[in-house]
């Protein structure tokens, strides 16, 4: 009796860091959205991991060593992991500067509808009609988001969508190399590509920052690595296939956000277009777990 009211405590914690890892997650990204483009990209991107540093001391903590860093296991999968990791970013970082918190949100949870296709094309996987369907709803939504032909597209349509197909394939990736890796390989492999490849990237677009602008990409950086952190303490304490679902929370996040930060208005089709991808990304995530059990397999939630 003693264990399972231990074991609901622990998951009850676990559940309570997820929520508040996703909360930093869309704080971060308002501040790209304050910043207006005002920093350069690779430069925003270089400046946030390097402000992400803070924490790895705290993770290592939880294992592994300083060198793990960059000693990986896997090395090959370490270094896609780092090229999908930096597109991801660069990706995030174009949409939420120039589309609606919602709307960007909504493009980037493509994400578990990207899982399930690229785990049929590079681990075999087998996919049964329901989360085809759902495939399929998640398309309809995202063509119901973009109307191409009818609103003008940029490139923050572009990102949201590069941004969702990279988180999926690290998440595919990290299923490919199972539990080879320590913590602090699959926690710093994102901000190492960042701070070496944003860093080279923006030598020649560097520009000079004031208090605001610098106080801004700390928030962004600082919170972006608190998330990472708590979404860690989450799957330590809780199970993945729980932790996963809250991150929905972020839509939440997203329309309170642009609406009290951000004054954002979301038209009609937009809002159905947005209901049609959540539901069939949360379907997919939840009919994946039932099916296949890997998130309730999986210690680790890229």
């Amino acid at each position: 009796m003693a264990n399972a009211t231990t074991l609901r405590s622990q998951t009850t914690t676990g559940l309570l860091y997820g929520a508040a890892a996703y909360a930093a997650f869309s704080w971060s990204d308002a501040f790209i959205k304050l910043l207006g483009g005002a920093v350069p990209p690779f430069q925003l991107m270089f400046l946030g991991s390097l402000c992400g540093l803070v924490v790895v001391p705290l993770v290592l903590r939880t294992g592994g060593q300083w060198r793990d860093i960059i000693a990986p296991r896997r090395p090959l999968i370490w270094f896609l992991r780092l090229i999908f990791g930096v597109l991801n970013t660069i990706g995030a970082i174009w949409a939420f500067e120039r589309l609606s918190m919602p709307e960007a949100f909504a493009l980037i949870f493509l994400m578990p509808i990207f899982v399930t296709l690229l785990s049929v094309i590079f681990l075999r996987e087998h996919v049964g009609w329901r989360r085809w369907l759902a495939v399929a709803a998640g398309f309809a939504g995202v063509l119901i988001v973009l109307r191409p032909g009818f609103r003008e597209l940029n490139i923050g349509h572009f990102g949201a969508v590069l941004a969702g197909l990279c988180g999926a394939a690290s998440v595919v990736l990290v299923r490919k190399a199972g539990d080879t890796e320590s913590r602090i390989t699959l926690f710093t492999t994102t901000l190492v590509g960042s701070i070496v490849i944003g860093g080279c990237l923006s030598i020649t677009q560097w520009k000079g920052m004031d208090m605001d602008m610098t106080l801004k990409t700390v928030g962004y950086g600082l919170l972006s690595a608190a998330g990472g952190l708590f979404l860690m303490m989450a799957t330590l304490k809780a199970p993945v296939n729980q932790v996963a679902p809250i991150q929905y929370s972020q839509m939440l996040w997203a329309v309170f956000l642009g609406y009290f930060l951000f004054k954002e208005t979301v038209d009609g089709f937009t809002w159905l277009g947005i209901a049609v991808i959540l539901v069939a990304g949360l379907f997919t995530l939840l009919r994946e777990e039932q099916i296949t059990g890997w998130w309730h397999r999986q210690r680790w939630l890229p």
